[in-house]
């Protein structure tokens, strides 16, 4: 059984960035939670987007998803977009928010 490394997919997430914002979605506080299943080689990864009407998120999704499967031992990944909690910008790193001019 190949162990998949949650940080390599955590490195893969930082790569993924919000269409209309210039920072990562795992610094945004847009991931939620990842879970990963060794056995069958399986990633879930819980997150949400700035905005509940955005029309991009079939776009951010499909990166999300095309990028963690390039993590060693992914065979799939599986996004789940929930809006519970909703988003709020107190979510976001100390390096999101400077990057962002917002401290």
């Amino acid at each position: 059984m190949a162990e998949i490394n949650k940080a390599e997919v955590l490195d893969a997430l930082h790569e993924c960035y919000d269409p209309e914002i210039p920072v990562n979605i795992v610094d945004l506080g847009l991931v939620y939670n990842i879970e990963t299943d060794d056995e069958a080689g399986n990633v879930h990864v819980t997150m949400t987007l700035t905005a509940m009407g955005c029309p991009m998120a079939g776009d951010v999704m499909a990166e999300v998803e095309s990028r963690v499967c390039e993590v060693e031992n992914v065979k799939s990944c599986k996004v789940e977009l929930t809006f519970d909690p909703p988003w709020s910008p107190d979510r976001m790193t100390e390096d999101a928010k400077w990057e962002l001019g917002m401290v």
